[in-house]
């Protein structure tokens, strides 16, 4: 079995368990916990994404990692005229065709597509929480020459990131890469950089921060949510404050939304 077999059998075996927002979360933190926080992702990705300059009712849309279907909904809020899903799994695609049934989604791994996926497409592609967990170089890279492929010139690719200023931190199952690799990366590909802004600050893991700062807030919140009860509290207390930061801040020590338009 290679690498990539195990890393999707990894995650067919993690979504079939908990198909959730906690499955495809921070699982750590609980379900609770991680119900407010995708409240933060959702308000940054609904305002981030309105302002693309798209015609709404025609809009082709692809969203890569699809997962429990939370930003195929997004699209669907904001008026996207078509909306088509893909997920690695089964147990995420089988799913997601009977919670929508009016989406198309194709079961496939982006730095693969084959010819599923249709050269210039697409107005806009999203790809949320998902690179991050492609341990390969190759297969990143891969990634996102594949998405390049597939959006129509002066279209959009909206992603989230662990960009990192520091050192690449590799994992069994999650790598975070530095910006300025992604970002030579998508230049390459063909996609100019628009703009970059937090997609949360503090609740998720600070990655970009200080070892110190890191391991302090890292213990702080895994102990506040180690129940449902007390996690359902850190997310009510952090949630207006979460709001506020993604706002005012131009970078986050974590996740952060990249808006790149094709040329």
């Amino acid at each position: 079995m290679t690498l990539h077999d195990e890393r999707r059998d990894f995650w067919e075996q993690r979504l079939e368990a908990d198909w959730t927002q906690t499955g495809v979360g921070y699982r750590a933190l609980g379900r609770s916990f991680n119900t407010w926080m995708y409240r933060v992702r959702r308000e940054v990705f609904l305002r981030e994404a309105a302002a693309l300059d798209l015609d709404w009712p025609t809009a082709q849309i692809l969203d890569v990692g699809s997962g429990t279907g939370f930003y195929v909904r997004g699209w669907q809020a904001l008026g996207a005229g078509a909306v088509t899903g893909s997920d690695l799994t089964e147990a995420a695609v089988h799913r997601l065709r009977d919670r929508y049934p009016g989406v198309g989604f194709h079961r496939l791994d982006i730095a693969e597509p084959g010819d599923t996926l249709g050269e210039k497409t697409f107005d806009a592609v999203s790809c949320m929480d998902v690179l991050f967990h492609v341990t390969d170089d190759a297969r990143y890279v891969a990634a996102i020459e594949s998405i390049a492929r597939i959006v129509r010139p002066g279209g959009y690719f909206v992603m989230s990131e662990n960009f990192l200023h520091g050192s690449v931190q590799r994992g069994a199952n999650q790598v975070n890469r530095r910006l300025d690799w992604i970002t030579a990366l998508l230049e390459r590909s063909g996609f100019d950089v628009v703009r970059r802004t937090p997609m949360l600050v503090l609740m998720n893991a600070q990655v970009d921060a200080g070892p110190l700062w890191r391991k302090l807030w890292g213990g702080t919140l895994r102990a506040a949510t180690v129940t449902e009860p007390t996690g359902w509290l850190a997310g009510a207390a952090l949630y207006p404050l979460e709001r506020r930061l993604t706002r005012s801040r131009s970078e986050s020590p974590t996740t952060e939304l990249m808006i790149c338009r094709r040329r």
